[in-house]
């Protein structure tokens, strides 16, 4: 299991457009294969960072799911979203596996 963490440079006065997106990914992501934890956005601090966090099997897993994302309507749609708006400054990924616990261990 590898847990990918999505940091996202948000523009500070479209946080609501950032919600918006988020929420959409918190229905298709799942549905596409992807164990999610949740997308973060700014509370107290910095206002223009955000996190999406999600658990997957394996980086094979992870492209299988990504196709299954793109073909997903309300994925399709979710990217198109972004675009059009430009909330989203920048995007990293980075793909960690938890080395703190027993499952981490194997």
């Amino acid at each position: 299991m590898i847990t990918c963490f999505i940091r996202y440079e948000i523009d500070p006065f479209k946080k609501e457009e950032f919600a918006a997106y988020s929420r959409n990914w918190g229905e298709a992501i799942p549905r596409c294969g992807a164990d999610l934890i949740g997308y973060f956005g700014p509370h107290e601090g910095s206002a223009t960072t955000a996190y999406g966090v999600y658990n997957i099997d394996s980086l094979a897993a992870y492209e299988a799911y990504r196709a299954r994302l793109a073909a997903d309507p309300l994925g399709r749609e979710n990217y198109a979203f972004a675009r059009k708006e430009r909330f989203i400054l920048k995007e990293d990924r980075i793909f960690l596996k938890n080395v703190s616990s027993q499952a981490g261990r194997d």
